[in-house]
């Protein structure tokens, strides 16, 4: 197994900041935007990007976090070993709101569809976009594309892509695992 480390340290914060200030200036003062984290792992990047944000502009910007179990595909295919249900938590309105949702890895975007198809049962957007940490680009199956992007990967379906939090596994990383062969 080869790991190539894509993004550490520093760098990975200047990432983040980055994605902040293309959203400072989509969305000003972030009166009519909201931020969506993705269960599982898009929570970390939106709290981050939520808690960078506070500190770049002193605005706390809404934060929900959307669980796409029962919105999955997958969900019902025979043989399939749906993950376990995680929790949502919105505790605001939706209607007519720019919605940010927020994953850390973008791949094949069947996930982005299962959580457009979430967010409906809480209202009606005025618009949703789309923040990822990764745009693993070439291996989309449903032609979904993101607004704001942290970094580009070509990889091929067999590769991983590995986001690490300082929060839960003790280092901020994204690294690229290549299976030998």
């Amino acid at each position: 197994m080869k790991q190539s480390i894509l993004l550490e340290g520093a760098k990975f914060q200047i990432t983040i900041k980055r994605l902040c200030q293309q959203l400072i200036e989509n969305h000003g003062d972030f009166s009519n935007a909201v931020l969506m984290g993705i269960q599982p792992r898009g929570t970390y990047l939106a709290k981050r990007i939520q808690k960078e944000l506070k500190t770049m502009t002193g605005v706390e910007v809404q934060l929900g976090v959307l669980d796409i179990t029962f919105y999955r595909d997958d969900f019902r295919m025979k043989g399939a070993n749906p993950l376990a249900a995680n929790s949502t938590d919105i505790d605001f309105m939706v209607d007519d709101k720019n919605v940010i949702l927020i994953d850390d890895v973008l791949w094949t975007g069947r996930t982005i569809r299962s959580a457009m198809d979430a967010i409906q049962a809480f209202g009606r957007p005025g618009k949703m976009e789309l923040l990822v940490l990764v745009d693993r680009r070439f291996s989309r199956q449903i032609p979904i594309q993101p607004d704001y992007i942290g970094i580009q990967v070509d990889s091929i379906d067999s590769q991983k892509v590995i986001v690490s939090w300082q929060d839960i596994d003790d280092a901020d990383s994204i690294v690229l695992i290549t299976e030998k062969k």
